[in-house]
């Protein structure tokens, strides 16, 4: 009897620590087991679809079939040969809009002299759509790269310009009377509290624009190249190959979200001590 007492004594502090931690695991993982369910339901609607014959199989492949295509696709090396032009477009394509978007951001956030005469233009000039621009530049500079590089920047810089004025516009007053009462110099209120205040909008700015920048690269691959996902799509699509299509959509879905959770996660890396809000 006195074992037994003795047992539960020592089991309960041992039980009364482990709870927290246990409910700080449920928090962490019940979102991502949630998530689950709607994609498998549809997963498992597609393949009793394709099992039934509900859809034609020259529409509508069956999950195997897709499945097989890909890695055939990924052994004869043609999915990684046009995945490898598509990453290096995007990123050669984000690179530029994120300089530009920056700079622009910055001198929109700084000078307001400066955002009254750009702002109305760029303002213009972000509400035409990745193929507005697709007729002018072609005339312009041609079907090659220098086309797909502007049109993926374009789409980058808008939103990273955006969220960078935004975010020194919306700096508190209070931070830049406190540099002003330690008299920090314009290069320290600079980079000691404007910008490691405007951290947060400028970063969601980023990831919103690169999204925007893999979209666009996808759109342009569609209507003008030889190479690419996209091209593969259209191929895909013009050979009435609807596996290579359905192989290439899932490859561009699945790198986009890959890209997005590393950009999530350098995030948390700059930004880890902000609290959530709920």
């Amino acid at each position: 009897m006195a074992a037994q007492q003795i047992a539960l004594g020592l089991s309960a502090p041992v039980s009364a620590t482990s709870l927290p931690a246990r409910r700080a695991w449920l928090r962490q993982w019940s979102p991502r087991w949630l998530a689950l369910p709607f994609p498998l339901s549809l997963l498992l609607l597609w393949y009793v679809a394709a099992r039934c014959g509900w859809v034609a199989p020259q529409i509508l492949p069956s999950p195997q079939t897709v499945l097989l295509t890909f890695i055939d696709l990924v052994v004869s090396g043609e999915m990684l040969d046009n995945l490898k032009i598509s990453l290096l477009r995007v990123l050669l394509g984000f690179g530029v809009g994120l300089t530009g978007g920056l700079l622009l951001g910055v001198s929109m956030g700084l000078s307001p002299v400066f955002k009254d005469y750009v702002y109305p233009l760029f303002k213009a000039f972000s509400q035409v759509p990745v193929l507005g621009w697709l007729p002018l530049l072609m005339m312009l500079v041609g079907i090659d790269e220098v086309l797909k590089i502007i049109l993926i920047s374009q789409a980058a810089l808008v939103p990273i310009a955006i969220n960078t004025c935004k975010g020194i516009e919306n700096v508190p007053t209070r931070y830049v009377e406190v540099a002003r009462v330690l008299k920090f110099s314009r290069w320290q209120l600079l980079w000691r509290v404007i910008f490691p205040a405007a951290l947060p909008p400028i970063w969601n700015g980023v990831r919103y624009g690169f999204t925007h920048a893999w979209l666009a690269l996808v759109v342009v691959e569609l209507l003008a190249s030889s190479e690419g996902l996209g091209y593969m799509i259209v191929y895909g699509r013009q050979l009435f190959q609807l596996d290579v299509v359905m192989a290439a959509v899932a490859v561009v879905g699945a790198v986009g979200y890959c890209l997005d959770r590393i950009l999530a996660r350098i995030e948390v890396m700059l930004l880890g001590s902000r609290r959530r809000g709920f």
